[in-house]
Order: C-alpha cells, then sequence, then structure tokens
C-alpha cells in the first residue's frame, strides 16, 4: 500500500482505535480498584485481628493497638479515595468512550457518503455518454435507410452496421432498429439474440422516442429485463430515426440501444474501496427514484425496494449520512449521495452505504 494510502487509512482507523482504549483504560481501572478494595479488605481484618490481640494483651497491648486502630481509619481513608477516583474516572472514561464512538461515526459517516458519491458519479458519466451514442447513431446512413426502405437488403446492411459498432463497444448487449408500429426491423447480434421480428412496441423506451421533439432528444428505460436480449437486466437508450438524418426530419423509426447494466454497476458497488471488516457490515446500494434497488452487494437488482427512501430527513441534503435505528432495534450509519449528474445528463438516483 502507497505511503499515502496507508496514512490515509491510519487516520481512518484513529477513531476505532481511540474507542477501544477507552474501553481498555476502563477495564484495567476497574480491575485495578477490585485489587485496590480485596488489599484494603485484608487491611482492615487485619487491623481487626490486631485489636483483638492487644486486647488480650492488656495494658503490654496498649501501644499496639493504636498502631492497629490507626491502621483501620487508613484503609477507611484510602476506600474513600478509592470510591471517589471510581467515580470520577467513570465519568470521564464514559465520556470519551461516547466522543470516540461519535467521532468514529463521524469519520465513517463522511468517508462511507464520499465513497457514495463517487459510485453515483461514475454510473452518471458513464450513462451520460450512451445518451451521446444513441442520439449519434440514429442518424447513420444504414439505420436511417433501413427505416425508410424496410427491405432484406437494407436490414442486412444495417445490422451489419451495427455490428461493427458493438464489436468497436462492449458495454452493450444489442442495438435494433425499430420500425413506427415497434417491430425490430434488424439487430446488430442476430446470432445471439433473435430480436428481429419480435415488438418491442409497448416498451417505454420506444414509445417515449416517438415523442421525442427533434434529434437532439432522447428517451430512457430504467433497469428492466426485456425479451429482446433473452432478458437480461439492461438499460435501455434510445432516439427517434428521422428522415435524412436530419435533426427536425420527419420521424421514420426508433433506434434503441440495450445497455449492460450489471456489468457497469455491480462492478462498482462490489468494488467500493472497503476493508475487509468494513464489507461484513456494509450493504452498498444504487436505488432509483422510487427505491427500487436497481444495484445490489446483498442480491440481484430488482428484488425489491427500500423503505430508507420514505426518510426525508436522510434525503434532506444531497450528500450525507445519519445514525438511523433498524431492525430490531440495531443502530444504522446510513450514508448516501444524490446523482449529481453530469453535463446535460443525471439518472436522479441514489448511491447509498448502509452499516450495520
Amino acid at each position: 500500500m502507497p505511503a499515502d494510502q496507508a496514512e490515509s487509512a491510519s487516520q481512518l482507523g484513529l477513531p476505532e482505535r481511540i474507542h477501544r482504549l477507552a474501553g481498555s483504560i476502563g477495564t484495567n481501572m476497574n480491575r485495578s480498584l477490585k485489587d485496590i478494595n480485596g488489599v484494603n479488605s485484608q487491611i482492615r481484618l487485619l487491623s481487626l485481628n490486631a485489636r483483638i490481640e492487644a486486647a488480650r494483651a492488656g495494658d503490654a497491648g496498649r501501644s499496639f493497638s493504636v498502631v492497629a486502630t490507626e491502621m483501620g481509619a487508613l484503609s477507611g481513608t484510602t476506600q474513600v479515595v478509592v470510591n471517589d477516583l471510581s467515580k470520577e474516572m467513570r465519568q470521564d472514561i464514559d465520556e470519551l468512550t461516547l466522543i470516540s464512538k461519535r467521532l468514529a461515526s463521524e469519520v465513517r459517516g463522511k468517508r462511507f457518503s464520499d465513497l457514495a458519491l463517487t459510485n453515483i458519479d461514475l454510473i452518471d458519466r458513464n450513462l451520460y455518454e450512451r445518451s451521446c451514442d444513441v442520439r449519434w447513431w440514429a442518424t447513420d446512413p444504414s439505420v436511417v435507410q433501413l427505416a425508410a426502405e424496410p427491405t432484406a437488403e437494407n436490414a442486412q446492411f444495417a445490422s451489419s452496421r451495427l455490428g461493427v459498432i458493438l464489436n468497436a463497444y462492449t458495454v452493450y448487449f444489442d442495438l435494433v432498429v425499430c420500425s413506427l408500429d415497434g417491430v425490430v426491423l434488424a439487430n446488430g447480434r442476430p446470432e445471439h439474440y433473435h430480436s428481429k421480428g419480435m415488438s418491442a412496441g409497448q416498451q417505454r423506451w420506444f414509445l417515449d422516442a416517438l415523442r421525442t421533439g427533434s434529434g437532439d432528444e432522447f428517451a430512457f428505460e430504467t433497469v428492466h429485463a426485456p425479451g429482446l436480449v433473452n432478458g437480461e437486466y439492461v438499460l435501455a437508450y434510445s432516439a427517434a430515426i428521422r428522415e435524412g438524418g436530419e435533426t427536425h426530419g420527419k420521424v421514420i423509426g426508433v433506434l434503441g440501444i440495450l445497455f449492460k447494466w450489471q456489468s457497469l454497476a455491480q462492478t462498482i458497488v462490489d468494488n467500493t474501496p472497503l476493508d475487509e471488516e468494513e464489507k461484513r457490515h456494509c450493504r452498498v446500494c444504487i436505488l432509483g427514484e422510487d427505491g427500487t434497488v436497481l444495484a445490489d452487494t446483498k442480491g440481484p437488482p430488482l428484488s425489491g425496494s427500500l423503505s430508507l427512501v420514505q426518510n426525508r430527513q436522510l434525503w434532506a441534503d444531497p450528500k450525507g449520512f445519519h445514525e438511523i435505528k433498524g431492525d430490531f432495534g440495531k443502530t444504522q450509519l446510513v450514508a448516501h449521495a444524490m446523482a449529481p449528474g453530469f453535463e446535460t445528463y443525471s439518472t436522479g438516483w441514489h448511491s447509498v452505504i448502509i452499516y450495520t
């Protein structure tokens, strides 16, 4: 590990170290005070026995009785001092423990919220490029020609052209060209996905692309598993294909690009830079605007939603952390960041790290 990273890791672990030391000091103090109390008990017993023996000795034991009595008084004074010390030290140690616990929570919460922001920022920056890709490729001459004249020859040429694009962009499952009624006219990987002739007419990405006002706009559908790519989890971006590839040309079809969602998102959440202890206690997620789990270190996407999204205090700031009561009364540290957006694009999603 580089020196700067080692120093950073050491600083991040300092609050936990203080917390452990406070606990260790408290334990050692209790043990020492217990030992002192044990010695005091022995001294009091010895003093009592000495006074008894002095009384039996009569006048000869009178001076010894004085010493025994003073020993008992000294033991009592020592006991008072020990009790006062125990009370004062316990208060100080309890306060130190509380401060160190809060400090550890603050440091961890700040770090986790920074990591959450990094995760969602990586996603937004990557997906911004997808919104650019679809608008550009919708003007490709082969795509425009197929939408205008859906012949077998044009379909073959467009499929070949889309295949070339896919070989250069490995982040996509497939690219599909659809007619105005949603039928797939051609796709870029026909050897893998037999989507030609299928209908995308009810897909949100298709319907929204038809409603775009110009070639500068695009449509988007969040994580889902369409039949077009054998049920894989995708994000779909789409743009209207327009006559002549012109920005304001008449809409003659739709181009859809089916992005490999898990290759991006699961890689990001799984590789969040946490140490081994943190990984055992953390759940890292990407949430949709409605709380749907889109990526998760604890399970597949779309496996449910988190009720945390209903906690308005939690989302009051674009980035931050809170301690909240979780299941069975356990305290959870929840760090989050909202999608900051990149250029003109933003998913509007949440990135969350939950430490239990």
